[in-house]
């Protein structure tokens, strides 16, 4: 069985961002020749960040996840994301990044990837949501970026 990853949006905007050099090529070797490896999964969330956004990124980013699977937003993954507002995980500007985590959860995906350091990838925010997930019944997805799932020869 495939290990299981969640793409947040910031993963699919790396892909064409030529202000970050490191991320971009990273996320480039990443998607392109190492995602095949894993069962990747992505959001109506993370589809409809996409649809936002101006041509021809949307396009190209649209035909960058249209292989992988999806996963519904479902009740159960709302109220856990309401979980993390109320205990103070999240802001709820950041509702977003609550709903990416409590999707990737609920769906016992293994590894939530980001390039979003300060709101995701963030050791103590980390911390924060193990404990609540494990005290509310919920696997606890881990998260990181895609420098840390790429191979090293």
């Amino acid at each position: 069985m495939k290990i299981s990853v969640y793409l947040e949006t910031s993963v699919i905007g790396a892909y064409l961002d030529n202000s970050e050099p490191f991320r971009r090529d990273l996320t480039i070797r990443w998607l392109e020749r190492e995602l095949s490896e894993y069962e990747a999964f992505v959001s109506p969330l993370v589809r409809r960040e996409i649809k936002m956004m101006s041509e021809p990124y949307r396009s190209a980013y649209l035909k960058i996840i249209e292989p992988m699977k999806n996963i519904d937003i479902s009740e159960e993954a709302a109220i856990l994301a309401e979980g993390y507002i109320s205990r103070g995980i999240f802001h709820r500007r950041h509702l977003i990044d609550a709903f990416h985590v409590a999707l990737a959860s609920v769906n016992e995906i293994d590894y939530l990837v980001t390039w979003s350091f300060g709101r995701l990838a963030n050791v103590r925010r980390q911390a924060r949501i193990t404990v609540f997930n494990m005290a509310a019944g919920f696997s606890v997805p881990t998260i990181t970026t895609p420098e840390f799932l790429v191979h090293v020869n």
